[in-house]
């Protein structure tokens, strides 16, 4: 199984940055290879994303979620198996660190020749930084659901 981890720093608070993390439909706008995002309940989500020209989906499960520190997820179904968390941790007033872990599992020759080469690392830094950006472009969160889910 692969893994990744990667941070960046956001010039938002931490409700801010954490508030939009949980507004998974909007994810396309800064995820470059998720197509489109559907909640399908509080904990549960439907995804279709495209990895290295292959079109695939899955179902996904948020297994903890805590205000403003964590969401936890595993995928449940589909064509893809992985699980992460996102962590949020208060810099300042102004600033938060954004630090996404990642464990998955390699479909195929080019997802396993792209682990080698540590193209999942330098996509998810890519994301966070188009995070980053659609952040500060939005200048506050689109939504926010601040409900907690016990591990």
């Amino acid at each position: 199984m692969a893994q990744i981890t990667e941070n960046i720093d956001v010039d938002v608070p931490v409700t801010v940055a954490y508030n939009q993390w949980t507004q998974f439909e909007s994810f396309p706008k800064f995820l470059d290879e998720v197509v489109e995002i559907t909640q399908t309940g509080d904990t549960h989500t439907h995804w279709k994303v495209k990895v290295g020209g292959a079109e695939r989906e899955f179902d996904a499960e948020i297994t903890e979620q805590h205000p403003d520190e964590r969401v936890a997820w595993n995928s449940t179904g589909g064509d893809t198996e992985h699980a992460g968390v996102v962590t949020f941790h208060k810099l300042s007033d102004t600033t938060t660190r954004v630090t996404v872990q990642l464990d998955w599992e390699p479909q195929g020759a080019l997802e396993k020749i792209g682990d080698l080469v540590g193209a999942g690392g330098h996509a998810v830094k890519k994301d966070l930084k188009n995070f980053k950006e659609f952040i500060k472009a939005q200048g506050a969160e689109t939504g926010a659901w601040r409900g907690d889910v016990p591990r």
